[in-house]
């Protein structure tokens, strides 16, 4: 372990500099991918795509098919009783 003034309860200085440093970097990476998505999104604007139902279909896919089937079922009962369908 590391001399008792580099130390502070059970974590080194340097352990703690390098798990800081590596959040940093995937927070960079993520900032970059996040970046990426969005430059998707403009690209599926500009060949007619509609990127709010982009969204929702990617929205729907992370789904099980019974919670997604059940969520659809109980929207349209409310839909139905609100006289919208």
């Amino acid at each position: 372990m590391a001399d008792h003034d580099e130390t502070t309860g059970n974590v080194t200085a340097d352990e703690l500099r390098l798990l800081i440093e590596r959040a940093e970097r995937l927070e960079e990476e993520k900032k970059g991918i996040s970046e990426d998505i969005v430059d998707v999104f403009s690209e599926a604007k500009a060949r007619g795509y509609d990127p709010k139902a982009i969204k929702k279909i990617m929205a729907i896919r992370k789904k099980k098919r019974e919670e997604y089937q059940e969520e659809e079922a109980i929207l349209e009962t409310y839909m139905q009783a609100l006289g919208m369908i």
